[in-house]
């Protein structure tokens, strides 16, 4: 796809020793799972969640096994269930006492032209990507409330900002979740809480190439400014910069992670 190199990866500063997260769509080589890893490498004790059971049991024991079996724990959970996002947040609370980080990664994709889009697709793609994150969001405040401390990041998109054919529905989607985080934000403040998100624009991994085409790739590739996609840990770095201290005075902010030009 590119020749351009990828950054030396980033070793761990312990940003977030002692703190407890929860993220969701974490099973895999995707944002979702590079962001456990490196909220693990910062110190954290995280609780991955995933609707594919398989894949998120391999990783969480992959995870464990590198970090401790303390560190790690896996629960399934589908975002479009409400009785199984509360059933996530529970867990969180009941096994660590307290919830410090919650990334919303979990989110639906596709590519149809909006005149050949049926309801089941708009509507499937909004239900994961948006309400999703609308009810683990809520979920999470709700806990958070309660020690008057907390953040949160959600997983946007610049497709949010910018147009691409074939995605009408996924942009709305993230377009919703970046109008979700900003609302959010205002009223957790009250109670200590930040919400944020991150927009990345071409973060590659495998699940993303079986979905895409080599063509589309190429374009999209040839759009960034490095002449290289994102590699899914150059998101998480960003994602735990937003839930560590150095980010403390910002809520309510959608940062792009992207080399993208028009």
């Amino acid at each position: 796809m590119t020749d351009v190199e990828s950054p030396a990866y980033v070793p761990g500063h312990g940003l977030l020793e002692g703190r407890t997260a929860v993220v969701t769509a974490a099973a895999g080589a995707g944002i979702g799972g590079a962001t456990a890893r490196r909220l693990l490498e910062e110190g954290a004790r995280v609780l991955i969640s995933d609707a594919h059971v398989r894949r998120l049991k391999e990783h969480a024991a992959e995870l464990a096994g590198e970090f401790g079996p303390d560190a790690v724990a896996a629960l399934p959970c589908d975002v479009t269930d409400e009785a199984e996002v509360r059933a996530l947040f529970e867990t969180a609370l009941r096994e660590h006492g307290r919830l410090d980080v919650v990334v919303n990664n979990a989110g639906l994709g596709g590519t149809s032209p909006l005149v050949d889009m049926t309801d089941d697709q708009w509507t499937k793609v909004l239900d994961v990507t948006l309400n999703g994150t609308f009810r683990c969001t809520r979920a999470a405040l709700r806990a958070m409330r309660e020690t008057g401390s907390g953040v949160i990041v959600n997983v946007a998109s610049v497709l949010g900002w910018r147009a691409q054919a074939g995605q009408a529905h996924y942009a709305a989607a993230k377009a919703g979740v970046m109008a979700l985080t900003r609302c959010a934000a205002v009223e957790a403040a009250a109670y200590g809480v930040r919400v944020n998100a991150v927009a990345p624009s071409l973060a590659l991994h495998p699940h993303l190439a079986k979905v895409t085409t080599p063509e589309l790739l190429t374009d999209l590739t040839a759009r960034e400014a490095y002449g290289r996609y994102a590699e899914p840990w150059e998101v998480a770095n960003v994602i735990v910069f937003l839930a560590s201290g150095y980010s403390s005075y910002l809520t309510g902010e959608v940062v792009s992670v992207s080399s993208q030009h028009p």
